[in-house]
């Protein structure tokens, strides 16, 4: 059968802990999207897989050519920069409160069953 080895974090047998415990997986959940690193691209990547963005962005990127400009480039480019701010901003709180969670969690105390 499959044993399972539970080795407790106690203070003065921290540094055999630290050498056990990088053999095994930890059992650490992460929840979060995000990243510091990626949280831009990635977020502007699931932005654009919406077609509404995609709408805005072809407007913009059409009003740059002299032939089609319609309005200044600036003013076209406020709608779609303030909505893709604005869901930035909610998609990283959003984010950043499944990180509190986690962490809450991952550093819960357990009660382990010893015969």
């Amino acid at each position: 059968g499959r044993h399972r080895i539970v080795i407790p974090c106690l203070g003065h047998f921290k540094e055999e802990y630290e050498k056990v415990s990088k053999l095994y997986m930890n059992n650490k959940i992460r929840t979060t999207k995000y990243t510091l690193l990626n949280f831009l691209p990635r977020n502007l990547f699931e932005q654009f897989h919406r077609v509404a963005n995609l709408y805005f962005l072809f407007l913009v990127v059409l009003n740059w050519f002299p032939l089609v400009e319609a309005f200044q480039k600036e003013i076209t480019m406020l709608p779609l920069i303030g909505v893709l701010t604005i869901i930035a901003v909610k998609d990283g709180l959003e984010d950043y409160s499944r990180y509190k969670m986690d962490k809450q969690i991952n550093n819960l105390l357990t009660k382990v069953y010893s015969r």
